[in-house]
């Protein structure tokens, strides 16, 4: 049975995305079967895999809101092994839509079960809020992985969303774990972001992945061509950091990486 994790911060900016697109890429590149679910609107992680929405393209929206089969709407992506489920505008009036439904936070649980046994890993891509949509998201993951920016501000928007996941396991999902904090957009240069990570480090009660993401221009340039790092520039410092993550990330699902897949 595939795991389902949720990335999310309710606070925008912090590498979310970036990391939905290139840590499944990477993990898919290593020879593991991997879907991600597009759950914000604004639809970045599905234009960085290189789908772009068009009319009739089924969504997160239609299975979140309309009950679609999840498998219906998942579509194969230019990287080998990876899989993702597109979204749209249209998710923007889904809370609307919800709010008065029965099982309301529900509803992609539901979904996914259809689907998980046929991947080894499923990533959800959250919204920065904590709004339905991402309840839905925080429901049906088995942990959450959590994206910090190396910023001043970085462990304020931490604890509330620690708040947030332990109200979700007191009254949705008490299986919920915290899967890890991943350090993006570190800049070496900078003396407060040395000192925003081992603030972190030192006083998380949540496991911190060793892998640091670096800001790195390739990471940056990579959206624009519709493509995860590891296919735009695999050499990049950003494509290693993804695989390094990727690597670590297997290491703690105790899953074996294939010696020829892994070399890099």
């Amino acid at each position: 049975m595939g795991k389902v994790i949720a990335i999310a911060n309710q606070k925008g900016g912090v590498g979310k995305t970036t990391t939905a697109i290139n840590l499944g890429a990477s993990i898919a590149v290593l020879g593991q079967k991997v879907l991600v679910i597009d759950s914000d609107p604004q639809a970045n992680a599905t234009s960085g895999l290189g789908i772009i929405p068009e009319e009739g393209m089924k969504t997160t929206y239609h299975c979140i809101v309309n009950g679609q089969s999840l498998e219906e709407a998942i579509l194969p992506t230019d990287t080998p092994n990876l899989w993702i489920v597109p979204s749209s505008i249209d998710l923007v009036g889904a809370e609307l839509e919800l709010v008065s439904r029965m099982k309301r936070e529900f509803m992609l649980a539901d979904a996914i079960k259809d689907v998980r046994d046929q991947y080894d890993f499923i990533f959800i891509d959250c919204l920065p809020s904590l709004g339905l949509i991402t309840l839905n998201a925080l429901t049906a993951a088995d942990s959450v992985l959590i994206p910090v920016q190396c910023e001043v501000f970085a462990l304020e928007g931490l604890s509330k969303l620690k708040d947030t996941i332990d109200l979700v396991r007191k009254h949705l999902n008490p299986n919920l774990t915290v899967e890890g904090i991943v350090l993006s957009m570190f800049d070496r240069r900078l003396r407060l972001a040395r000192v925003i990570v081992d603030e972190i480090r030192t006083h998380s009660t949540d496991p911190v992945f060793e892998t640091v993401i670096h800001r790195n221009s390739k990471i940056g340039e990579a959206p624009s061509m519709h493509k995860p790092v590891v296919l735009y520039d695999a050499y990049s410092k950003g494509s290693r950091n993804f695989l390094h993550l990727a690597k670590e990330f297997l290491g703690y699902n105790e899953v074996e990486i294939n010696a020829t897949t892994s070399n890099g």
